[in-house]
């Protein structure tokens, strides 16, 4: 396995997070573990195919945790580890900046519109 090199350490926590849904991914799980489908109902927009390719990067991270239950049909939920729990707290700080940064902008002038402003999924 070849040498993986970074300039900063945030970097590979931006790697870790880089992709349109996994923020959205470990928001929705902050508070319960959810099955793929729970999941998908709270993402418009987001395919199957891509669900499952970004929730098996975060698994692969130590991020997410995923259970599969023996049972027919198998039934599998997926759930944040210790450490996805830590990165939750460091988007939540994100998302403070984020807010911060929306207001200066539009003091700026600037048009700028927050889909979805719900940070239900981040414990304080």
């Amino acid at each position: 396995m070849s040498e993986k090199i970074y300039h900063l350490a945030v970097d590979v926590t931006l790697r870790a997070i880089s992709g349109k849904w996994k923020t959205s991914i470990i928001c929705n799980l902050g508070t319960k573990s959810m099955r793929t489908n729970e999941l998908k109902k709270q993402m418009p927009g987001i395919s199957q195919r891509i669900l499952t390719k970004q929730l098996k990067e975060l698994e692969e991270d130590k991020i997410v945790i995923r259970k599969v239950y023996p049972e027919v049909p198998p039934r599998v939920e997926y759930c944040l580890s210790e450490n996805g729990n830590n990165l939750q707290k460091i988007l939540l700080e994100m998302s403070h900046w984020g807010e911060r940064q929306i207001e200066i902008l539009k003091e700026n002038g600037q048009e700028v519109k927050v889909l979805d402003d719900n940070l239900a999924g981040f414990e304080e």
